[in-house]
């Protein structure tokens, strides 16, 4: 199986790597008291917390693998390549929604940062896709699950 590249922006990286020290430095801790206390309960068959508390150091677990896994499969986006000719990674981008008449700000980023909540779209989310390539001025349809809907770029910023 070939591992698929993660696309970052300096920010998407810094993010990452902020949260997975808090997890190995504090959140662990946490965890690790948690179930230290839970122990002190006595017989652990019958314990609620300790079973709360080794699932969250499962959970906790799982998701430092995963920003590891992020990190060693992360290619950080050139900012130095990035152009306001062309929409691409690490693009923002401001469209017209023709379909409701009104403007829209996105920031194009790998899909390990999208935040939909902040407007941050994947390159691979259908408007990301989309918009990767075009050009101020220009119009693109993006397939949606209720049809077809259009943008109009108006500005590509860096």
């Amino acid at each position: 199986m070939v591992d698929k590249e993660i696309v970052l922006t300096k920010q998407g990286l810094k993010k990452v790597e902020d949260e997975l020290d808090d997890l190995k430095a504090v959140k662990r801790k946490e965890v690790a008291e948690k179930i230290k206390q839970a122990l002190a309960f006595g017989d652990i068959s019958e314990n609620s917390e300790y079973d709360e508390a080794k699932n969250e150091q499962a959970q906790l677990e799982e998701r430092i693998a995963k920003l590891e896994t992020i990190l060693r499969k992360a290619r950080v986006v050139d900012e130095s390549q990035i152009s306001s000719d062309e929409v691409s990674i690490g693009s923002t981008v401001r469209v017209m929604d023709l379909e409701f008449d009104e403007e829209v700000e996105y920031t194009i980023v790998g899909s390990a940062e999208a935040d939909p909540y902040e407007l941050k779209i994947s390159n691979e989310s259908p408007v990301g896709r989309a918009l990767i390539g075009s050009k101020v001025g220009e119009t693109v349809e993006v397939q949606i699950p209720d049809g077809i809907t259009k943008y109009k770029v108006i500005e590509i910023m860096v």
